[in-house]
């Protein structure tokens, strides 16, 4: 086969079609003729040989230009730079022995090539396709094109194909329909902001962009349909972490005639069969805890239950302490909370003097730490402590030899912030994470309301749709602060991968809950009318959930960020450095939508 060049610039087909695809050439070829496309990785010049790893989406294999085989090939070759998109004819060969790569599937073998074709060449990339490259974020997301040809970003998308295949494979396999819900939709703020989007048509009204199918995906149960699922994209206008997007996709479920044991069941099974197809597994059966054993142990509702490192109320033990830290805590309503660490015997000074800053740096006076020794309680404030309150201490936090025990006094909600981050920053430096371990836990027995201080009145944990539980039926008028949920959320390593309810079902209990949330009939009319209406009509007992599918992917991945699991994410600021979004518009097409920007 001859050599084809680098080709006319004016022609746009190329003549060497793909036979092969490069990461799955094995030594069953030995002696075949291939054509080969794909993308320069990487060029040798070895002086008489130049070689070039080609890739495509199926692997990398190695090419090598011989001049005694085709000079014209060769001379081409000479000018070839990364990322060129080029063409390959050759015979499929074994390596010389010593030359062999067991690091690549095609390791056994390379192409000896007698014709090639420049399909296009490329500008030189502004990073290396390579696996640990240290551009800058930003630059990568510049140039996603670019950085989506990296083997460990590229998988991490194939992953995620394979997980929603899985996913949709199992629903449909329990007989789950799949049903899309609408984008433009009706703005009804409850927890994040809407994003909103003008109506030309009907001028000064709004529809809003979907936070969740909720409404939706209820009212889909009580249209007989008692399997829904939908891997649905959300959009939520909030401020950014390394686990949150302004748009995101969630595998959101409802079904009728069901419990709380149904749904959860039916989620540890999909979870699994999610784990399997990374080539992880899913621990079951799965950890239960209650909101309030979560809170005193974790200090948090999104416990990372992968180590011990627990927390502990030491409230008692300093009743009538004469140690004026812990003294005026008390006096004060706030707590005493202490954090016993495994092993922390072993931190030096400096360890405990660096996590005194953090918590410093975060609003706390400072920590107290004790470290449990053969010989008693070592710690720079014993001496001030009495025979008495140093064995509570270690009776209540349940301290044994070689352990350590890091204390904070002040507003109950500050310590537990504050030992939740100092927990993490111990398991790092003591060892206690190991990568590739997954420990889910479902938490259960929420508080179905909250009262916000600032906008003085009651807030859902979840959201206004979640059913209470019969007994707190009777009283969240009258004490509201007590009155638990019919809802459940699963948390795997300290990320809350989804929550859900069982849903109210009957119309004078969801117009209950509204009033109970300071919300007039005229407002739940004017917002939740037609779900109230289709409650009258025949509403099945129902409950659902909803899993982030872009956090499943990351967990399962090892990814630190969603932005690896998304094509074109967004950055913390909310932009798209690839298209430049958000921009600016034509102010011809604000004035169709009769708006006028404060800026101009």
């Amino acid at each position: 086969m001859g050599d084809a060049g680098s080709g006319d610039a004016e022609r746009l087909t190329y003549r060497l079609k793909r036979t092969a695809h490069c990461g799955m050439v094995s030594l069953d070829q030995e002696g075949s003729e291939i054509i080969l496309n794909g993308w320069v990785a990487r060029r040798r010049d070895h002086g008489g040989l130049i070689f070039v790893d080609l890739r495509d989406e199926s692997g990398i294999i190695q090419i090598v230009f011989d001049p005694r085989i085709s000079s014209e090939a060769h001379r081409t070759a000479e000018d070839l730079r990364p990322e060129f998109v080029i063409a390959v004819s050759g015979s499929v060969r074994k390596r010389p022995p010593g030359t062999e790569n067991p690091s690549m599937p095609t390791g056994q073998v390379e192409v000896a090539a007698s014709g090639i074709e420049v399909i296009n060449p490329s500008l030189t990339p502004p990073f290396e396709v390579k696996q640990d490259v240290r551009a800058d974020e930003k630059v990568r997301l510049r140039y996603r094109y670019i950085d989506l040809r990296r083997e460990e970003i590229h998988e991490c998308l194939k992953l995620r194909h394979r997980i929603t295949k899985a996913i949709r494979d199992y629903l449909d396999g329990l007989g789950f329909t799949e049903i899309e819900t609408p984008h433009l939709t009706k703005s009804t703020p409850e927890g994040a902001r809407d994003f909103l989007v003008p109506s030309r048509i009907q001028p000064g009204r709004f529809y809003a962009l979907p936070q969740s199918p909720q409404l939706f995906k209820q009212t889909l149960v009580i249209s007989g349909f008692e399997k829904y699922y939908q891997i649905a994209k959300c959009f939520r206008d909030e401020d950014l972490r390394a686990d949150r997007q302004p748009e995101f996709t969630q595998i959101d479920i409802e079904m009728a005639f069901v419990n709380e044991e149904d749904v959860i069941a039916l989620v540890d099974g999909m979870l699994e069969v999610a784990f399997n197809v990374a080539g992880k597994t899913y621990p079951r059966p799965v950890v239960r805890m209650s909101y309030d054993e979560a809170l005193e142990n974790y200090g948090t509702d999104r416990p990372d239950t992968r180590f011990g490192c627990r927390m502990v109320s030491l409230d008692k033990c300093f009743e009538d302490t004469e140690f004026r830290i812990f003294q005026e805590a008390l006096k004060r309503g706030g707590a005493i909370r202490g954090l016993k660490v495994e092993g922390g015997g072993r931190m030096t000074r400096s360890e405990f003097d660096s996590l005194n800053r953090v918590a410093q740096e975060m609003g706390a006076q400072g920590i107290v730490w004790f470290v449990k020794t053969s010989e008693g309680l070592n710690s720079p404030v014993a001496k001030f402590l009495s025979i008495t309150e140093i064995k509570n201490l270690v009776e209540r936090a349940g301290l044994e030899e070689g352990d350590s025990l890091i204390v904070i006094a002040g507003p109950r909600n500050m310590c537990d912030e504050v030992l939740l981050q100092l927990r993490a920053q111990t398991a790092q430096k003591l060892g206690l994470l190991r990568e590739g371990d997954f420990s889910p836990v479902w938490i259960l027995d929420f508080p179905l309301l909250e009262y916000d201080e600032t906008e003085r009145r009651y807030k859902t944990l979840h959201h206004p749709f979640t059913s209470p539980t019969d007994d707190s039926l009777r009283i969240i008028e009258e004490n509201p602060l007590q009155a638990r949920a019919r809802a459940y959320d699963i948390v795997i390593n300290g990320i809350e991968m989804g929550g859900g309810s069982i849903r109210i079902h009957k119309s004078e209990v969801q117009e209950r809950m509204f009033r109970v949330l300071g919300i007039t009939p005229a407002e739940y009319e004017a917002k939740f009318g037609f779900l109230l209406e289709a409650l009258r009509y025949g509403a099945p007992p129902h409950g659902g959930i909803a899993l982030g599918l872009d956090r499943l992917v990351m967990l399962v991945a090892g990814r630190e960020t969603i932005r690896d699991t998304i094509a074109f994410p967004k950055t913390q600021s909310a932009t798209c450095p690839l298209t430049g979004a958000p921009d600016e518009v034509d102010p011809a097409q604000l004035k169709e939508l009769y708006i006028r920007t404060e800026f101009e």
